[in-house]
């Protein structure tokens, strides 16, 4: 405990999942924070439960006047902004490239892109002016290699979060702000009920089912959890990554990190018999 004592954070799309998670260990670590979201009665509940180390702002992150405000919030009430963590986002259209609707293709890029940029352009100021600070981007594995999202739209954004994050690293650097990004492999969240279409509340009671379907998507013999992105989220949030800037924090067990090997070593048996049945 302690690792984020004196620090102040914001944390988009903290209504659930990953954000929902971030907020209540960052507070555990001493931080205080304000958390946005769309849904006004769970962001209100959470900042209740919290107590006084959290402010709720309910916001839409692809508009800017209210990224904005957002960010004014936490320098308003609390007197600066030490952390950002653009957590905010969703899912994106499924289906080929043939079929894919440019009104619904543009929403995910507000979501999942666009508001990674205003984030970053509205903290940028105060941290430059603090001489410090450290904003982390949500990414995803599947924005590192095609195939890993049941939406070529959501993995295109992905891509460009983390590829974004390089970019601005090298320009707030100068000014003693980190820009990182932390990509998750197979986190059990709602977010993939609600890619199949399933309504907020139902996804919300997938992660249960998530669990059980991921648990050996990847070396380590369980699903990720929001935990496990929080915890990278405290890492790149504290000054024990003062050093860190630029870099893609990849948290899924080695899911691409190349094939399995006991379904390697299954591929070997079967390719030996079937060299012994064609000797024979």
């Amino acid at each position: 405990m302690g690792r984020l004592d004196g620090k102040v954070a914001v944390i988009t799309g903290a209504t659930s999942g990953i954000g929902l998670r971030t907020a209540e260990i960052f507070v555990a670590e001493g931080a205080k924070i304000v958390i946005a979201g769309r849904r006004a009665p769970e962001g209100e509940a959470l900042a209740r439960k919290l107590g006084a180390a959290c402010i709720f702002r309910q916001t839409d992150v692809t508009v800017e006047a209210q990224v904005q405000a957002l960010i004014g919030v936490s320098v308003e009430k609390f007197g600066r902004i030490d952390c950002l963590f653009n957590n905010a986002g969703g899912p994106a259209q499924t289906g080929g490239i043939e079929g894919l609707e440019v009104e619904r293709f543009d929403a995910a890029m507000a979501t999942l892109i666009r508001s990674v940029m205003l984030g970053m352009k509205h903290a940028a100021p105060y941290m430059r002016k603090q001489g410090s600070g450290s904003i982390i981007n949500n990414g995803s594995i599947a924005g590192t290699l095609a195939g890993y999202s049941s939406s070529m739209v959501y993995s295109a954004a992905k891509a460009a979060v983390i590829h974004l994050t390089k970019c601005v690293a090298m320009e707030l650097g100068e000014s003693n702000i980190r820009v990182n990004s932390i990509s998750p492999g197979a986190i059990a969240t709602g977010i993939f009920g609600k890619a199949l279409g399933l309504s907020v509340e139902a996804a919300e009671k997938t992660p249960a089912v998530m669990r059980e379907v991921y648990k050996s998507a990847q070396p380590i013999p369980r699903a990720g959890l929001p935990d496990d992105i929080a915890h990278a989220a405290v890492f790149l949030a504290s000054d024990e990554s003062s050093f860190v800037n630029g870099h893609d924090l990849v948290v899924d067990g080695a899911m691409i990190g190349g094939r399995n090997w006991s379904q390697q070593q299954q591929g070997y048996v079967m390719l030996k018999k079937a060299f012994d049945q064609g000797a024979g």
